[in-house]
């Protein structure tokens, strides 16, 4: 199959068509890749910021159509229209069975890019080929447990539907799962890319009274308030803990991290009120580290710091719930994807990243799957 290839950290990713894929093992499915978002995990890893094994095929946000399912597979079958997550839940792990499935065992292939037994499916010229993030959907087709491709209403278009496997299920799973976000209350969300914009929508279908909208690209500002952000902070201009406390008199009751830096979460701390809740979505570089001070200070003050994975979501049932609100015209998912590219223009697609421009682009890989 065809797919891009990361063959050196550091370097462009490399279109490739000879890249080999397994038949699905019993409890698998195979699925033709639609579409796929870039996110900014996938270019972590292309940076280096994340270590990872290569060659490696990235993409975890993606969509597309059941083509194979393997032994003991019931509830899918060729045909159905899905959409990947990078934590399919088991069902019968310790994390699982009391409530915790985005931090299910299936979820170690995150940082191993490989499934919990090693293998990946995936070969080129006899050598092994590791799977992104859990999903390698950089390419034509993608091997994963049944619970990893998650079937959809036929008609729901899957370069819109894409964008729930990552950006979506994170942020509006962080604020009903991880925050627990409640009517009334004041958010912070520091970061407006594809996750942070879908936590303002989240904390705005919550029924948050302020929402407090933090990036320096004014049209990422201006994109939340569409969305239902209250008031727009620039940090590149203004104090966000002071602003913050200005706004609420106190300080936010939830902050939100999304752009992946350890001194925002920091920044979040400072800017919630005593007791308030801050959640660390956003993944830092590996060698960063938050440091809390001083200890006493923190413990006394009553406030909670979480970190979550995919939102805390149960990919089973949050996405479904995430394409039923877009369908019930809660959720805005379209203005998220603000271009579309083929397949062979992935290292542009990770330039606009890098440069901030846009909020999701989303690659073409078979359009007519």
């Amino acid at each position: 199959m065809r797919a891009a290839v990361l063959e050196t950290q550091g370097q462009p990713l490399r279109l490739c068509d000879d890249v080999e894929i397994e038949d699905p093992r019993p409890g698998q499915v195979r699925v033709r890749v639609s579409h796929c978002g870039v996110c900014h995990s996938d270019l972590s890893i292309v940076d280096g910021a994340f270590p990872s094994p290569v060659p490696v095929v990235l993409g975890h946000e993606a969509a597309g159509i059941i083509d194979a399912v393997g032994p003991d597979v019931t509830d899918l079958e060729p045909g159905d229209p899905v959409v990947l997550t990078p934590c399919p839940p088991c069902g019968t792990c310790y994390f699982c069975v009391r409530g915790e499935p985005s931090v299910c065992v299936n979820v170690i292939g995150i940082s191993t890019n490989a499934f919990p037994d090693g293998h990946t499916g995936l070969s080129r010229g006899g050598e092994r080929v590791y799977r992104g993030v859990n999903v390698a959907a950089f390419a034509e087709y993608v091997v994963t447990q049944a619970t990893g491709a998650v079937k959809i209403p036929r008609g729901v278009p899957l370069d819109v539907a894409c964008v729930v496997g990552c950006a979506v299920q994170t942020g509006v799973g962080s604020v009903f799962n991880t925050a627990q976000v409640v009517e009334g209350s004041t958010v912070l969300v520091m970061g407006l890319g594809g996750v942070g914009l879908s936590v303002v929508q989240g904390a705005r279908v919550a029924g948050a009274e302020r929402i407090l909208a933090s990036d320096p690209v004014s049209d990422r500002r201006e994109a939340a308030k569409a969305m239902g952000a209250t008031d727009l902070l620039d940090p590149s201009a203004e104090d966000v803990v002071a602003r913050s406390r200005e706004i609420t008199g106190v300080g936010v009751d939830y902050a939100f991290e999304t752009a992946g830096r350890a001194d925002l979460i920091q920044t979040g701390v400072a800017a919630t009120r005593n007791g308030g809740t801050i959640t660390a979505v956003g993944a830092p570089p590996i060698q960063e580290s938050i440091q809390i001070g001083p200890a006493a200070a923190f413990v006394i003050s009553g406030k909670r710091l979480l970190g979550t994975v995919l939102g805390g979501s149960n990919s089973l049932r949050e996405i479904p719930r995430l394409v039923g609100l877009w369908q019930a015209g809660r959720l805005d998912l379209d203005a998220l994807v603000t271009a579309r590219r083929p397949l062979a223009q992935i290292n542009e697609a990770l330039d606009d990243l890098r440069a901030s421009r846009g909020i999701r682009t989303v690659l073409e890989i078979a359009s007519d799957a």
